[in-house]
């Protein structure tokens, strides 16, 4: 008797939604968004409000600064307790050393009324 053609076996259902997220880059925005929430928490008012998280790229998270005294504060003094935190908070997210820029941060966007 001739075999039958190949039959594709099931897949899970987590792992189509894991593929579909993948694809669709949902994974990278819920990321970033964990990772925000651990940078707010991590340093803190008023300095989140004076940063903004940028990428991670190859384990480094670039984060735009208001001014450099500022940047002095975070690289001198609090990098390895905020390293410690992100690791902690956003375990999902490799990072291993922050690299810190001044630039323009916009203020956060207000609600209606």
């Amino acid at each position: 008797m001739p075999s039958s053609p190949k039959r594709r076996e099931p897949k899970a259902l987590s792992d189509i939604l894991g593929n579909l997220f993948a694809a669709r880059g949902y994974g990278r925005l819920m990321g970033a968004g964990e990772l925000e929430a651990a940078w707010n928490a991590a340093v803190g008012e008023p300095a989140s409000r004076q940063t903004k998280v940028g990428a991670v790229r190859r384990g480094i998270l670039n984060v735009t600064v208001a001014h450099p005294i500022l940047i002095d504060e975070l690289s001198s003094y609090r990098k390895p307790e905020i390293l410690a935190a992100l690791r902690r908070e956003a375990p999902g997210t490799p990072i291993h050393d922050i690299r810190f820029r001044v630039g323009p941060i916009e203020p956060p966007a207000r609600g209606p009324g």
